[in-house]
């Protein structure tokens, strides 16, 4: 089945909604690297129910009146990362969770940096909240949308950090 999309302006910038079929199967950030997520040839479907549902959804988030999502999700990875992007959905809006706690989680203790690596390639991002995840200092640390939309985020779900890592991309 060909993936279809439609953007959606945000507080983040601009985001790339994908669907397969009737499954969200990626939010891709304005400025996402353009492989990060790999995914077929798309087409522009402005009436897919699926797009028009996140979308509306979104929009209620960045609102401040949802703080949980209803959608069928479409996860293209492998085992591991599946497993990650499953522990990242258990993650309770307004807290937060190390790699190392994520990497405990999926019962691979061991396997903080690929965990840390999965999480980069989300395909689902604020959905699948992997904004949620920081460092074992308690800093923000890597974010495909950047590490001022990962403070924004978690500021919108009123999340407690310590701070923005050394790499912080403030604009």
């Amino acid at each position: 089945m060909a993936y279809t999309f439609i953007t959606l302006p945000s507080p983040v910038g601009e985001l790339k909604l994908v669907a397969n079929g009737s499954r969200l199967a990626a939010i891709l950030w304005e400025n996402d690297k353009p492989n990060r997520v790999r995914l077929g040839p798309m087409s522009e479907a402005p009436d897919n129910p699926v797009l028009m549902k996140t979308a509306r959804q979104l929009e209620e988030y960045f609102a401040g009146t949802r703080n949980a999502f209803d959608l069928e999700l479409d996860f293209a990875g492998t085992e591991f990362q599946k497993k990650v992007w499953a522990a990242l959905l258990t993650i309770p809006f307004g807290e937060t969770r190390t790699y190392s706690q994520i990497a405990e989680q999926i019962g691979h203790p061991s396997a903080v940096r690929a965990v840390g690596a999965a999480n980069g390639r989300n395909p689902i991002s604020i959905i699948a909240p992997c904004h949620r995840v920081i460092g074992a200092s308690g800093k923000l640390t890597g974010f495909a949308g950047g590490l001022k939309a990962k403070e924004r985020l978690l500021t919108l779900e009123g999340g407690q950090w310590s701070d923005i890592g050394e790499t912080g991309d403030l604009f």
